[in-house]
């Protein structure tokens, strides 16, 4: 989830507009005497809205201090905060995503004067030297030729026209794919990460867009469904790879393309043919993750509940922009730990800052049969292979081929 998912800096939690909706909506701003209700009610739908919107730019948030030579290669200059400061290798978008350099080691951290200067490896686009902002990020390369492999884009039928896709082939045949799910706020290169894995394995992999993320078409109502809606968009990209020869299906998701990978598995037509799910910070509960940003905003739980109530009711419709409810309980992995019964591995940050890991453990200890936590440290969200690539690759690889050799004919529990 991008920083989006909070009330951006400098904006005022309580608009005129947003009372304006909460009225309209349900009534709820005009129907109580005070103003502390009223304040509720405009909260409640603020934040409601702010969940489901997609946004359409991104903050410049982290100041780019300079850019230098030593030993021959460049450097960036950066503020050192909880992002700059870990180990491991990032990207830095600057001019407004136009410009993109991949980052690597920290040569020098000096506390005192909060700065870090780290290492630029790459730069995929831009002049880095006239840059003064950008934003970090953990989607390191730019398209799979940065990893090596052809740039062979394809187009997945779905609702409104189509959605781009990355298809990456296998060297041989291959009966297994990798479909592979982005998160919310992101786009399709956040899934680039997981490719060598994926291929090490045998597997072709198909990387894909979705709709409302930039790429794929937009939704009627231009909203996000937070996984309700979006998982038809990946159930169209498992047609395509069936029609291609695919046997068996690997979903890989991150963050909110968790919760989708989630849906499709349990709504799919395909969903026999999913062999397994690897998550990166999934979304397994929205309840909980939605009363956590509530908190991290400041927004009193009264109104931070009633944001819940409008996503979930088709009578707040004009507040939020939904074509439909959000039906967050059947989105609820934690109450629905026994339907689980696809093979998942979720790899997840102890100190993520946006997906809290808690629901991660609780699902893997309340079904270990089917659900395998593996348990990070310092990589924040969805940085789990950033911070240490080898511990990610070794982690899916050996836990995914004891799967898939368990799929094969003859093996494969009944489910």
């Amino acid at each position: 989830m991008p920083s989006a998912f909070r009330a951006a800096a400098g904006e005022p939690l309580l608009p005129v507009r947003w009372v304006r909706w909460a009225a309209l909506g349900v009534g709820l701003g005009a129907a109580v005497a005070s103003s502390a209700a009223a304040a509720t009610s405009a909260l409640g739908a603020h934040f409601a809205r702010q969940v489901v919107i997609p946004a359409r730019t991104r903050e410049e948030n982290l100041q780019i201090l300079a850019v230098v030579s030593r030993a021959g290669a460049e450097q960036v200059i950066l503020p050192a905060n909880e992002d700059t400061t870990i180990d491991g290798t990032y990207s830095l978008y600057f001019d407004q995503g136009r410009g993109h350099a991949r980052i690597g080691a920290i040569s020098s951290y000096v506390p005192r004067e909060g700065t870090v200067q780290r290492e630029i490896e790459h730069v995929y686009s831009g002049d880095i030297h006239q840059a003064t902002r950008g934003w970090w990020s953990g989607s390191v390369y730019e398209r799979p030729s940065s990893l090596g492999f052809a740039d062979e884009q394809v187009d997945v039928p779905v609702a409104g026209g189509s959605a781009p896709a990355w298809l990456i082939r296998a060297e041989a045949d291959a009966g297994v794919w990798a479909v592979m799910v982005h998160g919310r706020g992101a786009q399709r290169s956040e899934c680039l990460r997981a490719v060598r894995a994926a291929r090490s394995l045998g597997m072709a992999c198909l990387i894909v867009s979705y709709r409302n993320d930039g790429e794929a078409p937009q939704a009627v109502d231009g909203r996000y469904g937070l996984g309700m809606t979006e998982w038809r968009d990946v159930d169209a990209a498992l047609d395509y790879a069936v029609a291609r020869g695919a046997r068996e299906i690997v979903l890989f998701g991150w963050s909110m393309g968790g919760a989708i990978a989630l849906q499709t598995a349990d709504l799919s037509r395909h969903r026999r043919r999913i062999s397994a799910l690897v998550l990166d910070g999934p979304v397994v509960n929205w309840v909980e993750v939605l009363a956590y940003h509530a908190e991290l905003n400041r927004i009193p739980a009264p109104a931070g509940r009633l944001g819940q109530w409008l996503l979930s009711n088709s009578v707040a419709k004009r507040v939020t922009g939904l074509a439909a409810p959000l039906d967050l309980k059947s989105m609820d992995w934690i109450a629905r730990s026994g339907q689980i019964t696809t093979p998942t591995l979720i790899l997840h940050s102890e100190d993520d800052e946006y997906v809290p890991v808690g629901p991660s453990a609780e699902l893997a200890e309340l079904n270990p049969e089917f659900v395998t936590f593996v348990r990070f440290h310092r990589a924040r969200h969805t940085k789990e292979w950033n911070v240490d690539p080898r511990h990610w690759d070794e982690s899916v690889t050996n836990w995914l081929g004891r799967v898939l050799e368990m799929a094969q004919p003859g093996n494969r529990a009944t489910r």
